[in-house]
């Protein structure tokens, strides 16, 4: 991946943006994005735009802590069977020249994996976390990121998007349908009751809500039709640095002592089987005839 800043923007990222306050059009001039109505939106030297300007950034946002774990775990190839289905999944669901948009973004490794897979596509990745969106931005060359909350309206064209990547992020089932072209695909991650199962009890992790994909389809049911769900399900062997990373970059960092993280760690021993255990599903929107 490079390690530079993307080149934000694109001529076609200024067909899919739109102002947050008054619904226009974006032109880029001077270092920022503007609309019309002379809205404007400063793009940080590292290449990613707030959109949020006037807003505060949720309490529940990734701090820098969190993303730099998650960027060090995802880069060791624990993930890499998620990263494969996801792009395997895209491929086989949008146009080589795609615009794809991943609602709550994190470090962008997902939405590269997807773009590697799709030739000629643009991946918008949007985040309130100021260290995921920094992330997302040199991720892929074809990446570019864009602050926002997934929660509210988004600054984004009526059926602009072919794809929308949800990866272990907060679901916005109206913004989702209205983003999205009738033929496209919505695929979402969710964790199952099984996924790190072995590190509850020793840790003090919450439990995973075994009915978290009814709930998933009965949120989205009103605007999409659920056309399949893969288990993916393996077993990674970590070290003790992995446990601390994997642990360090959920929210469950925000719930547990890190201070006593590490020594818990020590006790399960070397190395850790851990089972990863996911439900990836694709959703089309109700009433399409793909």
């Amino acid at each position: 991946m490079p390690s530079g800043p993307a080149r934000l923007p694109s001529d076609r990222l200024l067909t899919v943006l739109t102002c947050p306050q008054c619904h226009s059009g974006l032109t880029r001039a001077d270092g920022a994005l503007r609309c019309p109505a002379r809205h404007t939106f400063d793009i940080a030297r590292h290449g990613h735009v707030s959109l949020l300007t006037g807003h505060r950034r949720p309490a529940s946002a990734d701090s820098a802590a969190m993303v730099s774990s998650r960027a060090a775990f995802l880069r060791s190839g624990h993930y890499d069977p998620l990263a494969r289905t996801l792009a395997d999944l895209a491929a086989g669901l949008a146009p080589a020249d795609a615009t794809v948009l991943d609602a709550g973004a994190g470090t962008g490794h997902y939405l590269a994996a997807v773009l590697d897979a799709l030739p000629g596509a643009l991946g918008i990745g949007l985040d309130t976390s100021a260290a995921a969106l920094r992330a997302t931005a040199r991720a892929h060359p074809r990446a570019r990121a864009a602050g926002w909350d997934v929660w509210r309206p988004w600054p984004v064209r009526t059926g602009c998007a072919h794809l929308v990547l949800n990866v272990f992020a907060p679901r916005n089932g109206p913004e989702f349908r209205r983003v999205l072209r009738a033929d496209g695909a919505l695929l979402v991650v969710t964790p199952t009751a099984r996924h790190l199962r072995e590190l509850r009890g020793p840790l003090g992790l919450l439990a995973v809500d075994p009915r978290k994909e009814e709930r998933l389809r009965r949120t989205l049911s009103a605007a999409f039709r659920l056309d399949g769900t893969e288990r993916l399900e393996f077993t990674p062997a970590l070290t003790p640095g992995d446990v601390v990373r994997l642990v360090a970059m959920s929210p469950a960092a925000h719930h547990l002592d890190t201070a006593q993280l590490p020594g818990r760690v020590a006790r399960l021993g070397t190395p850790v089987h851990v089972t990863a255990s996911f439900a990836v599903s694709v959703y089309r929107p109700a009433g399409s005839a793909q």
